[in-house]
């Protein structure tokens, strides 16, 4: 049997990523990813590095205390089991502390410690710089353009006004 010939290896440059050049879910998919591990890169060595959900957690705990974990699962797209793993992480971290909700005992409340205000200060210092830097070969004016987009697309998704 012959041999085909040889073919020159195929790169990515020569790639057509076909349907997918004209979805916006490709895309935000992916410029997820990057973003996510630029982000990581940069939280390194901090308790909120690594996954999903944790920043928005501490920061809207920091900033409502006695927030409701459901109400921070809602905004952040969680479901119940997957938010109350991301809590007990955090609460094993000594980012956050749980209690029983005074009007109603079924229902918790959580609330900011010491370390979690001291690392939220500096994830607020963090987070703005490392989207500023990785966005940068934006132009500014195009950038509140998409986040106008993007914060409308967010706010429809999670049914806020």
């Amino acid at each position: 049997m012959r041999k085909p010939p040889a073919r020159p290896p195929i790169v990515p440059e020569d790639i057509n990523i076909d349907v997918l050049e004209d979805t916006l879910s490709f895309y935000i998919r992916t410029i997820n990813l990057a973003v996510s591990r630029d982000l990581d890169e940069r939280l390194e060595g901090l308790d909120v590095a690594k996954g999903t959900g944790k920043i928005t957690t501490l920061l809207l705990v920091d900033d409502y205390p006695g927030i409701r974990p459901s109400v921070i699962a809602h905004l952040i797209l969680r479901d119940r089991s997957a938010m109350g793993r991301l809590i007990d992480q955090m609460e094993g971290h000594g980012l956050i502390r749980r209690e029983v909700s005074p009007d109603d005992s079924r229902a918790q409340e959580l609330y900011i410690t010491e370390a979690g205000a001291a690392l939220a200060v500096k994830i607020r210092e963090i987070v703005p710089k490392q989207s500023r830097d990785f966005f940068s070969f934006i132009p500014e004016d195009e950038q509140r353009l998409v986040m106008d987009i993007l914060r409308r697309a967010y706010r429809r998704i999670v049914g806020l006004p």
